[in-house]
């Protein structure tokens, strides 16, 4: 199997390394942190380059671009740590594609694709343990509109959204649906993340919604798995800045007259950093080719390959903390911002124990090797 890139996938990653060195430096990433974890200006600048409208189609004004495109810009992007959520506008542009009826995205995707609008993904409730069936928020209809009632937590730039893809209970069934901002309750409560990326609560009471569809749990997995597979791209990047900064303090740090790069004891733990992060890679590549597949083959590929991404980044961010010694858990240097972020993306959409349980769940006698 040929796994080169074009060449227009390399200008993709050529375009998207290049702003994230110019525009989105570390000392700028901790300005945007300080500032409450979200740039506008950030966000406007990923939708100037093409990236909000990546996997809209082309009748919508976007890119029409695929999953391999998508995890060539989320590894730069992971590069340098950017905390604006694109994933989440990826997740909504493809569940609105897939699910929503042809106004819903008229109205929304055009604006989603020129980054006039954001959405987000609103599903996590406190108790739900990643488990996409567990859903307390109720929708009802009204004279013909649909109303939501519910409380989610850890909605990424909730109070910098436009709106919000909201799973809900409706006559019996798990639904999904579009809240507009102006529609919910309260988005007021904001705070930032253990990686300074920026969170909200999201009440809604009562809110004014359009429903994208009544097959919610089949809208929703699919935009759990776009989201999921991005997060492996962007752990791949991450882990491999990661592994450059240990290299080159290595490289720089002396002890006995001599760069501790030189110690057997610290290659060979450098080496199997390496192995992890290319362990990581295949996988994130499997689930980006996978992406297109039947849902269950899909789900699958993805909780594959998160489960390893989770080792890898624990692997890679622990051992990087290590080598550095005290200065690694300082706020002034990078690797400590390095770990926490990989260690929020090992926890996001599904933590490793919950995807591993996914893949034994689904696993057959013959383990999917053997016909």
């Amino acid at each position: 199997m040929d796994f080169d890139f074009s060449d227009e996938q390399e200008q993709l990653r050529d375009a998207v390394r290049k702003w994230v060195d110019k525009a989105y430096s570390f000392d700028e990433r901790r300005s945007v942190v300080a500032a409450g974890g979200f740039s506008a200006s950030a966000y406007q600048a990923m939708a100037e380059l093409g990236l909000c409208g990546l996997y809209v189609q082309d009748a919508y004004g976007g890119m029409n671009m695929g999953p391999t495109e998508g995890m060539v810009a989320m590894e730069e992007l992971g590069r340098g740590m950017v905390l604006e959520p694109l994933a989440h506008t990826w997740m909504c542009t493809a569940v609105l594609q897939a699910f929503a009826p042809e106004d819903l995205k008229t109205e929304w995707l055009p604006r989603l694709a020129g980054g006039e609008a954001l959405l987000v993904l609103a599903h996590h409730e406190k108790g739900t343990r990643y488990d996409l069936h567990k859903c307390q928020a109720t929708a009802t209809q009204v004279g013909g509109a649909w109303q939501v009632t519910g409380h989610k937590s850890l909605v990424p730039a909730g109070d910098h959204a436009h709106g919000f893809l909201v799973p809900a209970i409706a006559n019996g069934q798990q639904a999904l649906l579009l809240v507009p901002r102006s529609a919910a309750t309260n988005t007021a409560h904001a705070y930032l993340a253990q990686d300074g990326s920026r969170m909200s609560e999201l009440h809604l009471t009562n809110a004014a919604a359009q429903l994208i569809s009544l097959d919610g749990l089949a809208a929703l997995q699919l935009a759990v798995d776009v989201g999921a597979t991005s997060l492996c791209a962007e752990a791949v990047g991450l882990m491999e800045k990661t592994l450059a900064v240990t290299v080159e303090y290595l490289n720089t740090r002396k002890q006995f007259g001599v760069a501790i790069a030189s110690f057997q004891a610290l290659r060979h733990r450098v080496a199997d950093m390496k192995m992890q992060l290319e362990l990581g890679r295949s996988m994130s590549y499997y689930a980006t080719l996978k992406l297109n597949a039947s849902a269950e083959e899909r789900s699958l590929a993805v909780s594959r390959a998160k489960y390893q991404i989770g080792r890898s980044t624990r692997h890679v961010g622990q051992e990087a903390v290590q080598l550095h010694g005290g200065i690694g858990v300082t706020d002034e240097y990078i690797v400590s911002h390095c770990f926490k972020r990989l260690t929020q993306i090992e926890l996001s959409l599904g933590d490793s124990l919950h995807h591993l349980g996914q893949v034994s769940t689904q696993m057959q006698e013959t383990a999917g090797v053997f016909a």
